[in-house]
């Protein structure tokens, strides 16, 4: 009789059958496992990855703004650089003149600058001395004291009154750079540079502007005052500058207004601005001196103080022409009043000669300014048309205006 507790054959094939199924359950919940956990590390990775390449954008960031600011360091504590003057070169070797207080150093040519260093140029030297670089020809930076205009685009019938100066400066100006032949068959040399003196407003600059636009010129105006700087020697200087640049871009008219702030009668009384107003007037006649008559450059000057003008300055030979430039008559006044009102919508009653009777001893300015006057009380009003009235409110403020800025309540 066999043993109870002893297993048949089929029970262990069952347990060894449970014990299989068991274990590839254990193994599929294993591998279900890993694969959740490889998911995760991926996501984590890719996690990791979008963070440091955040990063990374933030280090790129950090160190442009490092790099900035170290420039900045170093722009803010690198040592000043001067402006100075090339006087001679020769040999690699360079005698230099600082702006400001003039003093001369001989410096050495560095050899990257050999050949391109020359006398007149403008360099940046350091504290000791050593040229740095070049900078840009003095012309071109003081340009922006000038008002310079290729074609002013003003005409002759926009001036009234003035025909017989215009006539005096179209043949001292205009023809020389228009039709210079007529003066080689007469065997003549054109005048070098014409003067106009008068009242304030009398139509000065335009009469230069004028002339310009019908020679096709280049119109190049400056003030006196301009002229008078502030370092000794930059008034020569702009002055050189100036007359230079008037050459580079001819055919030019070179207008210099208000001439008596630099070309008084020469006076010293001991200081340096008196001194450096009396070198730059002596470059400005040194200049004229040196213009050849034939050259595609000339110089027209307004002043209404001509009694204060030194007298090497209207000598013949540099103004060769000195025109009076008057208040308009009563028939210029006529003329200018219709140039100014030209574009404007007149009533029928407006009577233009009653108003220029009315307006002896105005300038031409002042007529300009009563027929604006005039147009601003039709705008007040919301009109369409300037009427005589309006003309005359606008004449009586004008005149107000001007007994109030004159002295004794006379027009000058």
């Amino acid at each position: 009789m066999s043993n109870s507790s002893a297993e048949s054959p089929i029970d262990t094939k069952n347990t060894k059958f449970v014990d299989q199924i068991e274990s590839e359950e254990a193994a599929q919940e294993d591998a279900e496992s890993l694969r959740r956990e490889i998911e995760l590390l991926k996501v984590n990775n890719e996690n990791m990855k979008a963070k440091l390449l955040e990063a990374s954008m933030l280090a790129n960031s950090y160190l442009e703004e490092t790099n900035k600011l170290k420039k900045q360091i170093e722009q803010l504590t690198r040592p000043p650089l001067f402006i100075a003057t090339v006087m001679e070169v020769e040999d690699g070797t360079a005698l230099i003149r600082q702006h400001g207080n003039n003093q001369e150093v001989v410096t050495r040519v560095p050899p990257q600058l050999h050949g391109e260093i020359q006398a007149g140029m403008r360099v940046c030297v350091n504290a000791a001395f050593s040229i740095i670089s070049t900078i840009s020809r003095a012309a071109d930076v003081r340009a922006q004291v000038m008002e310079l205009i290729n074609s002013p685009g003003i005409s002759y019938d926009m001036i009234g009154g003035l025909d017989d100066v215009l006539k005096e400066v179209i043949e001292s100006v205009e023809l020389p750079l228009v039709e210079p032949e007529l003066f080689d068959k007469i065997g003549i040399e054109p005048p070098t540079g014409v003067l106009m003196y008068g009242a304030p407003g009398t139509g000065k600059t335009l009469i230069a502007k004028a002339v310009a636009s019908r020679a096709n010129a280049t119109f190049i105006r400056m003030s006196g005052s301009d002229l008078v700087q502030k370092f000794v020697g930059e008034g020569a200087r702009l002055v050189k500058d100036v007359f230079q640049m008037a050459r580079d871009k001819s055919p030019t008219i070179l207008f210099i207004d208000e001439i008596d702030a630099v070309g008084g009668m020469r006076t010293h009384d001991g200081t340096t601005g008196s001194a450096e107003v009396n070198r730059t007037m002596l470059q400005l006649l040194a200049e004229m001196d040196g213009f050849d008559a034939t050259e595609n450059v000339k110089v027209i000057a307004a002043t209404n103080r001509i009694d204060l003008l030194d007298p090497a300055l209207l000598r013949p030979g540099r103004f060769d022409r000195v025109i009076d430039v008057p208040l308009p008559d009563e028939e210029g006044r006529t003329e200018i009043l219709k140039i100014h009102a030209r574009k404007m919508n007149i009533a029928d009653d407006v009577d233009f000669k009653k108003i220029a009777k009315m307006t002896d001893g105005l300038s031409g300015a002042d007529l300009k300014v009563i027929t604006k006057e005039a147009g601003m009380f039709v705008l007040r009003r919301r009109g369409e048309k300037i009427t005589m009235k309006d003309l005359m409110e606008a004449y009586e403020k004008v005149v107000a205006e001007e007994e109030m800025n004159t002295p004794h309540g006379m027009f000058v």
